[in-house]
């Protein structure tokens, strides 16, 4: 009950190596397990609830890592980075070791998730400018400094907080599925038990914080509550 299917190779020659070596698959799946299940979720709760209260006039300074209140966006941006490089690394072990694409369930799903992860990360570098009425680089008497692809909400900065959420959480789906389809070609009781755990942890910490309250909206913990900033009056009756 608790072996690995019977077409899981359990050794690999490899020509760039000149020798067989034993595939250790364990490593595998904690390693995608911590990168998809682990770090993905908590850099999604902290871009979702990490955002400050937003004031009239927003966030002025420069959006960059060594600003501190601009946290919650650089620790989403840089932790999903690492957890992308951790899942890059994991698919092409597993698919070298593999030699190749086994066509499996839990392959199919495992490719999806690491391949719209990648997307992810170039969607990102495609967002556009920032921008903003009372942003580091704009003076606040003269609109021809104030323009963003964000501060405008342009038809770029639409597509992509359109696409970039829901292919976020898709993404996410795929690697649960792909957890659970691998587990029960490789089963390891012990890491499906922490799966169940860190998914249950998810849930928990998503109602509490959004029951909490701390569910800011992104443009406006940016730009502020000024209702003269575009995307504020576009939306000035919800």
């Amino acid at each position: 009950m608790n072996e690995p299917a019977a077409h899981i190779p359990k050794e690999v020659y490899l020509d760039f190596l000149g020798r067989t070596i034993e595939i250790h698959w364990t490593y595998h799946a904690v390693l995608m397990v911590f990168a998809w299940l682990f770090l993905v979720p908590l850099f999604i709760l902290i871009i979702r609830f990490g955002k400050p209260k937003p004031t009239f006039s927003g966030l002025k300074r420069k959006v960059a890592i060594y600003h501190k209140e601009w946290w919650w966006f650089s620790a989403h941006k840089w932790g999903l980075y690492f957890a992308m490089l951790l899942s890059v690394g994991g698919g092409l072990v597993a698919i070298v070791v593999s030699k190749g694409f086994s066509g499996s369930v839990h392959s199919v799903f495992g490719i999806l998730a690491v391949a719209l992860g990648v997307v992810q990360v170039v969607a990102g570098w495609l967002r556009g400018t920032h921008g903003g009425k009372y942003y580091y680089t704009a003076d606040p008497q003269n609109p021809a400094t104030w323009f963003g692809d964000h501060y405008n909400m342009t038809l770029r900065r639409r597509i992509f907080e359109a696409y970039h959420r829901n292919a976020g959480y898709f993404a996410t789906f795929c690697a649960l599925a792909a957890a659970a389809s691998g587990l029960t070609q490789y089963p390891l009781p012990w890491l499906l038990a922490v799966v169940v755990v860190l998914f249950l942890l998810v849930l928990a910490s998503t109602a509490v914080l959004d029951f909490k309250g701390l569910k800011y909206d992104g443009y406006r913990a940016a730009h502020g509550t000024d209702p003269e900033h575009p995307f504020n009056k576009a939306r000035k009756d919800l």
